[in-house]
């Protein structure tokens, strides 16, 4: 052999065992990287899956398969994972899926072969749930997270339950504030009206003395309750009307006919005698069905409205009568005269249809200035 040909059978055979021997070292440092990005996703505490473009399972780490370990069965490299999620539905493995196992199915695929980064939930037949976010990779696969958030679903369970234990408390609280109110203003709406109407009498001056004394000591009472139940500035504010002052009189002809309701006779009194000293006339009923019918049978220039009664409420009376006129009856000024005076009821009344709403214990001028304000208007 020449010497030129012996160079070059050494250079192309030195070739050949160099390139095999770099062959070799760049497997075996790419099976080093490959054990070193397995040990590095086995020690994440979220479940990890690579899939290729076809969605096919690459890589996946231990807390992926522990995670659906009830489908760990099913992961091999070249299998897909909607093939998976198929199975696993027939397993029974997804409760959200049960009786809907195609439309669910096919959303799920449909969210994981075009992956957006957004995340939603997942859950799982053993009571767990998993936040699940998936994004395309620069070679056109998938890298998928999934997040065990079984205890913040459970946190905000306790949570959700907590706040509606709070909202039920507070309703409890707002309907004790309204049955106290409507309890003890109720009779002390009757011993203020009464007093009031017999100081007008022609009384002696002892007499006049004594209900002078029952007038204080029930504005005490007033300002007591007022104190006690605290309903706010607005329902101050509607039972602060003077109560002192000229007796404001009704048009001489013809007269007012005023259709008043009210479960409680005593305050079914208080109306009438001031009313009735007013030149009014006054026709008095005990709940809001008698109200609706007697309205319906007879020609009101107003109706004053009680709020809580049997049979049917204030509230739900006035929408009848609002009702009505819709169908072509005259319109009535309707005034609620209540115990319940809270920023709600005030609202509620106005919802309701009513033009004004005055508080218990009722003032002849507070009273008979709401009446003038709704007949001008």
């Amino acid at each position: 052999m020449s010497k030129g040909g012996l160079r070059g059978w050494l250079t192309r055979n030195i070739g050949r065992r160099l390139g095999g021997r770099a062959l070799a070292e760049a497997e075996a440092e790419a099976r080093r990287a490959e054990a070193r990005l397995r040990e590095a996703i086995d020690v994440l505490p979220e479940g990890v899956v690579f899939l290729d473009a076809e969605g096919r399972y690459i890589l996946w780490n231990r807390r992926y398969a522990e995670i659906y370990h009830r489908s760990a069965d099913l992961f091999s490299p070249g299998a897909r994972l909607a093939d998976t999620l198929r199975v696993g539905v027939a397993r029974g493995d997804y409760p959200d899926a049960i009786g809907r196992e195609e439309e669910w199915l096919a959303a799920r695929i449909e969210k994981l072969t075009a992956p957006t980064g957004e995340r939603h939930e997942q859950r799982l037949a053993d009571g767990r749930w998993l936040m699940i976010e998936e994004r395309r990779t620069a070679d056109g696969g998938v890298i998928g997270l999934r997040v065990d958030i079984t205890q913040l679903k459970r946190q905000a369970a306790d949570l959700e339950d907590a706040l509606h234990r709070a909202e039920a408390a507070s309703r409890a609280k707002s309907e004790f504030l309204a049955d106290m109110s409507h309890e003890l203003r109720t009779p002390l709406n009757g011993v203020m009206g009464l007093a009031l109407a017999l100081e007008r009498q022609g009384l002696t001056e002892d007499q006049r003395a004594i209900v002078g004394e029952i007038l204080d000591s029930a504005r005490a009472l007033d300002d007591l309750v007022n104190n006690l139940l605290d309903y706010g500035d607005a329902a101050r504010e509607a039972d602060t009307a003077p109560t002192a002052g000229p007796m404001v009189h009704a048009p001489d002809a013809p007269p007012l006919r005023v259709l008043a309701a009210d479960d409680n006779p005593t305050n079914r009194r208080v109306i009438e005698l001031m009313l009735g000293a007013a030149g009014a006339d006054v026709v008095s009923v005990e709940d809001g069905a008698q109200a609706v019918q007697a309205w319906r049978g007879g020609a009101f220039d107003l109706v004053l409205m009680d709020l809580r009664m049997p049979i049917m409420d204030g509230l739900d009376a006035i929408r009848a009568i609002r009702r009505a006129e819709g169908a072509g009856l005259p319109r009535a000024p309707i005034i609620v005269i209540s115990a319940n005076t809270s920023p709600g009821d005030l609202e509620a009344s106005k919802a309701a249809g009513a033009d004004r709403h005055i508080a218990k214990p009722v003032r002849a001028e507070a009273l008979f200035e709401a009446i003038s304000e709704v007949l001008e208007s």
